[in-house]
């Protein structure tokens, strides 16, 4: 049997007495960092055989572990914090579980996410769950513009060294809303820090992983996106803006490359 364990995001006493009693009663647990959750293990004083399974060798640990199993191990899957496959290793592994009929469960408890909501005190009736945003701000943008018209909370995964960049680039595609990050969650330094996008967090140098939770925007479908792409470009250029500036901002419009915009215009210059 596989499980997959939810684990404390910061205080260790944050862990279900289930999860204590499969993590005792498996043969292995794969974990995301065995030093890290040697802590946790330690703690509770169990010990059993350790793997590791993160990101950089998923695909092939999956195989090993699902090889294990078929030899009659029982193993747990834990992350270094919080639920694994929610933005963290696991997710190969259990599309390879449902796909050849291995049976698992989840054994469920701490995430990051749902204290967050909850410190922001923004809307949690409805809530939607993004996790990370691509590096690149091309990528970035163009995730982003799927879900600037939803009338919900958005929660955001944010490394420190990200998290300036991160809100500069909400801040350019969802435009100025209320935001909250949340920091050390469950320990001692715990931090909401509430804010507007266009100003950003106060935090000069920031440290440890972030929850962001931004203010949802109006569900109305912007009118623009009824035009077509020419249509689109030729209202910014009624403006006043440039051809170049009006193709790129169409293309931020509509959640597009601005080559593939380019292009279907030239096309249709072309075709006049």
């Amino acid at each position: 049997m596989f499980y997959f364990v939810s684990t404390p995001i910061g205080n260790l006493k944050d862990i279900t007495y289930r999860a204590i009693e499969v993590l005792n009663s498996v043969d292995i647990i794969a974990c995301e960092d065995t030093r890290t959750s040697l802590k946790l293990l330690n703690h509770y004083g169990i010990k059993k055989q350790l793997v590791a399974y993160h990101k950089f060798n998923e695909k092939a640990a999956a195989e090993k572990l699902i090889k294990e199993h078929d030899g009659g191990k029982n193993i747990a899957v834990i992350t270094d914090a919080g639920t694994p496959v929610v933005s963290d290793p696991g997710n190969v592994l259990t599309k390879e579980l449902k796909e050849r009929g291995i049976e698992f469960t989840a054994i469920p408890g701490a995430t990051a996410f749902t204290p967050a909501l909850i410190l922001s005190g923004l809307d949690a009736d409805r809530f939607c769950f993004i996790g990370f945003i691509p590096e690149k701000k091309s990528e970035a943008e163009k995730l982003l513009s799927k879900y600037k018209n939803l009338d919900v909370s958005l929660i955001f995964y944010s490394a420190p060294h990200d998290i300036k960049k991160n809100i500069g680039v909400m801040y350019s595609v969802l435009g100025d809303r209320k935001a909250c990050a949340v920091k050390e969650i469950t320990k001692i330094h715990e931090r909401a820090e509430s804010f507007m996008l266009s100003e950003g967090i106060t935090e000069e140098e920031p440290r440890g992983e972030y929850v962001i939770i931004v203010e949802g925007g109006q569900c109305a479908e912007d009118p623009l996106l009824r035009l077509s792409v020419e249509e689109h470009v030729n209202y910014y250029l009624e403006k006043g803006m440039k051809k170049m500036d009006a193709i790129k901002q169409t293309a931020k419009d509509r959640g597009e490359k601005k080559s593939d915009v380019y292009a279907a215009v030239s096309k249709n210059e072309e075709n006049e």
